[in-house]
């Protein structure tokens, strides 16, 4: 599942066929429980973030992850007021048909509980997972959101991940499984990337796409493992909820001046 073509600490955006480095791999699991020993000290700026309209959001979780992997992000926007569902789908093993028939299940029931179009939050795997739902029912999508996910990779050296997706793919409905070409396309409602170049499952060039009137690349500093316990992360997200349903009204993220820090500028 893929992103772009490109060299190493490029910051043209142009991405090499191989896997973020070792050092930031083996270190993954330490930098994610790090990140989120600091939420009780971000809690208090994270309470004043901006709130909007409040409605459905949708939580898709990465590979061989559930529900559980995401309590953190969608207990925080439960606080912000939006109802926040998780997939309720158990583990993610990747898209066999019980994972693709069922979040469209779950999408078409939160949009029928609110009446409204869901937002749908994607880590890694379920970020394309997100994109795929969008370019298919865009009527009942807000906007999409990815965090860390790899729908612009030109080659499978760009993940670490790789080898066990693979592993699965007996599992997988291969009939409806689009390829890296048909995974990259623009999809039709408003989309943010967030990447992290402390990324060590995923090459961050895999993660991000030439930005239109409807998508944006936003850079936190996070692990792969980190991002769904990212004070940065979480403050991007309600900005990014907070914006108005009309695509025409909504504006690029531009943090607060206290937080710019938070997010490189490249």
């Amino acid at each position: 599942m893929g992103v772009v073509g490109e060299r190493i600490d490029d910051d043209s955006g142009f991405a090499a066929p191989r896997p973020p480095s070792l050092r930031l791999g083996l270190t993954e699991g330490i930098r994610g429980t790090l990140r989120m020993g600091t939420l009780p000290l971000a809690m208090p700026w994270l309470s004043l973030a901006p709130r909007g309209q409040a409605h459905g959001v949708l939580v898709l979780p990465g590979l061989l992850a559930g529900d559980p992997s995401t309590h953190v992000m969608r207990r925080y926007l439960h606080h912000l007021g939006h109802l926040a569902w998780g997939w309720r789908l158990g583990r993610n093993i990747g898209p066999s048909s019980a994972i693709l028939d069922g979040m469209v299940d779950v999408l078409g029931a939160l949009a029928d509980r609110t009446g409204q179009p869901v937002s749908v939050i994607g880590w890694s795997l379920g970020g394309i997972y997100a994109r795929e739902l969008a370019r298919l029912h865009s009527g009942q999508i807000r906007q999409v959101i990815t965090l860390g996910s790899p729908f612009n990779m030109v080659d499978a050296r760009q993940s670490r991940a790789d080898p066990v997706f693979r592993r699965r793919a007996h599992l997988h409905d291969v009939s409806r499984v689009p390829s890296r070409e048909q995974v990259a396309q623009p999809i039709p409602v408003p989309s943010t990337a967030v990447y992290s170049r402390r990324d060590g499952i995923v090459a961050w060039q895999s993660c991000i796409a030439p930005e239109s009137a409807l998508h944006q690349n936003v850079e936190v500093r996070c692990a792969h493992l980190g991002f769904g316990v990212d004070p940065a992360t979480l403050w991007l997200l309600a900005d990014r909820l907070a914006q108005p349903r009309r695509p025409e009204q909504r504006q690029p993220f531009r943090p607060p001046t206290l937080l710019r820090q938070l997010y490189p500028t490249r």
